[in-house]
């Protein structure tokens, strides 16, 4: 087989120029292939756009730039703009990256003015002021998502505060719950990765235009203008830290991992709840598949995949993380390994949170299996021990052991505690009352449960109330 030449060769009429005079021949073709980012990094063409426009505002306001080569440069960059979203824009590897391929469109636009817009800039801000902005935008539009998805878990577990399901540990039937209690618990939990988000995103709400290559800049320059122009609380204090600094990229896909970690819980519960031995719920066609040569199956795809995207978003935090553990400052090539991680990791993320937001909805509740095996395998054992301790005053370790005493009774009887007669019972504690049998049902044990936090009915009821109020009603912390 003939190998490809990789050696250098001259550059072709028209080849990319923007290392000026010092070079003088043009790449090796794998060079040019594991130097180009515009595959990946044309996803950026908003932000990028966004930025030059600022900067050329900016440029002007400081007399660096004429207001006329102003006005043709923000009608160039529009012009360009329009292009990439209308498909129209032809994207090229020898132009390397988003910013030199909308470079490069400006200059065929305007002419040699478009030249004037890199004045004060570098692509080491450049880009780290583009991801910022993507990075950004991407958590407010996960934002709403995540929002969406506890309103559909707080509908659900307003419907089924009262609903009478097992409690497990260790997957075991440990005590009854409620269907809507267990639902809330994920709220909580998607509550906290809405607040991680929110403190990642005021983290990296800084400019950090005006850093250049890494010194700053010679030119009169007002990086205050462009925060304010682009939406940041301010600029960066450190020009090396401005153009170096990826925590936020790291942050977030952090945040986007616990994230993706609930998503999979509560996937991996759907999944659980939905076969056969279980049957508390069913998906609808919308949310299943299928079998090729099983015509009965029912499969609950939809969660399943909702489970295996956390495997790529972890990946992501440890690929990044490896990425950046030893670089010294500031800008190293191997930044450019920052992007498709994060763009894996958001585009993940929130076709997970849009498939579990449509499962939720979706899921059609079994109340009479949930109750059924929730008043299996002595669930109220620990209700009975409770009532020995509050009726008759026996210490709990000795409550525990009488219990235990009685569950065993039953047991080898084949019988549920309640179905133990009084002096079967109180031939292992002379004590026992009648009065026993009103805490040996899955209703009186939840009903019990009344306790800040606990799964009494009422108090799920009112817990999905006082959960509405404060991640749906706009609370402190949340963004518009």
């Amino acid at each position: 087989m003939a190998r490809k030449n990789t050696t250098a060769r001259a550059p072709k009429s028209g080849s990319n120029s923007m290392w000026g005079g010092r070079y003088k021949l043009g790449p090796a073709e794998i060079m040019e292939r594991i130097n180009a980012s515009i595959g990946f990094d044309r996803r950026l063409y908003a932000q990028d756009i966004a930025g030059s426009l600022a900067h050329a505002d900016m440029l002007v306001a400081q007399g660096i730039l004429t207001a006329k080569d102003g006005r043709t440069i923000r009608r160039g960059l529009v012009k360009v703009r329009d292009e990439i979203e209308g498909g129209r824009f032809k994207f090229s590897t020898r132009l390397e990256d988003i910013h030199m391929n909308v470079e490069s469109r400006l200059a065929e636009l305007i002419g040699p003015v478009a030249g004037r817009l890199h004045t004060a800039r570098s692509r080491n801000d450049q880009v780290a002021l583009d991801v910022r902005l993507w990075v950004r935008d991407t958590i407010d539009r996960l934002e709403p998502m995540l929002q969406d998805l506890q309103a559909a878990l707080i509908d659900r577990a307003d419907e089924h505060a009262a609903t009478i399901m097992p409690g497990f540990t260790h997957l075991q039937t440990a005590q009854p719950i409620t269907f809507g209690h267990h639902l809330l618990a994920y709220v909580e939990m998607i509550g906290r990765d809405r607040s991680r988000l929110a403190d990642c995103r005021a983290r990296l709400n800084q400019s950090p235009l005006g850093a250049a290559a890494l010194a700053g800049s010679p030119h009169p320059i007002d990086p205050r203008h462009t925060a304010r122009a682009l939406g940041f609380d301010g600029p960066m204090a450190n020009s090396l830290d401005a153009v170096s600094d990826r925590d936020y990229v790291v942050e977030f896909i952090a945040a986007a991992s616990l994230a993706a970690i609930h998503l999979s819980r509560l996937a991996e519960e759907i999944v659980i709840w939905c076969s056969a031995p279980f049957r508390f719920i069913a998906l609808s066609d919308a949310f299943t598949t299928g079998s090729s040569i099983m015509p009965q199956k029912r499969n609950p795809d939809a969660a399943e995949l909702t489970r295996a995207k956390t495997g790529r978003i972890v990946g992501a935090f440890v690929a990044l993380c490896t990425v950046l553990k030893g670089l010294p400052l500031t800008y190293q090539k191997d930044m450019q390994e920052d992007k498709e991680p994060l763009f894996d990791a958001a585009d993940s993320l929130e076709l997970g949170i849009a498939a579990m937001t449509g499962m939720v909805r979706d899921l059609k509740a079994n109340p009479a299996r949930m109750r059924a095996v929730a008043a299996a395998d002595y669930s109220v054992a620990t209700d009975l021990a409770d009532w020995l301790v509050r009726e008759i005053g026996l210490p709990f370790r000795q409550a525990h052991h009488v219990t235990g005493t009685l569950v065993g009774k039953a047991s080898d009887k084949g019988i549920d505690l309640d179905k133990l007669s009084l002096s079967e019972m109180q031939a292992v504690e002379r004590r026992i009352t009648r009065d026993v049998y009103r805490v040996l049902t899955v209703e009186a044990s939840v009903k019990a449960r009344k306790s800040l936090g606990g799964t009494a009915p009422a108090n799920v009821a009112r817990a999905a109330r006082e959960a509405r109020r404060r991640f749906l009603g706009r609370s402190k912390g949340a963004r518009r």
